[in-house]
């Protein structure tokens, strides 16, 4: 009993040091407005995209990020996987290209999309090889644009 409590309580504060990510850009625009923050829309692909799978392990998981983002942005995930254990929703699929519609019409991955709360194009960003504070750096440069 003990030993289920503790794996609990492991699970639990993992869960509270989690990214915030959103799936429905509209939704997000919403969070945005309300919040006025920028917004920050990553594609990528998770399952076959080595630069993606870098920039999401030493950037978005790190907790200087997830700390910097919680106060200063919302962040979408658009993602694109290839494996077919990965697939995701025909709804969040077709809302994904919808967005790389707008957004990345390069196709690029990964591709960094700061907007402001209305949508509005602030700046693109590929894979750094950076430290998460430099790259929360460069992501702030575009604040003031």
């Amino acid at each position: 009993m003990k030993k289920i409590i503790v794996i609990f309580a492991l699970m639990l504060s993992s869960l509270s040091f989690s990214q915030d990510w959103k799936y429905n850009f509209d939704d997000a625009k919403k969070l945005a407005a309300a919040q006025d923050k920028n917004i920050i829309v990553v594609f990528s692909g998770s399952d076959w995209c080595a630069p993606c799978i870098k920039l999401d392990k030493n950037i978005w998981q790190s907790e200087a990020f997830k700390e910097e983002a919680k106060k200063s942005w919302i962040v979408v995930r658009a993602d694109f996987p290839r494996k077919k254990a990965n697939t995701l929703s025909k709804e969040q699929t077709e809302h994904n290209r919808k967005l790389a519609e707008k957004y990345n019409v390069e196709g690029s991955f990964p591709l960094v999309v700061i907007l402001d709360k209305d949508g509005k194009v602030k700046g693109k960003m590929g894979f750094k090889n950076v430290s998460p504070e430099e790259y929360i750096q460069m992501i702030h440069t575009f604040d003031k644009k």
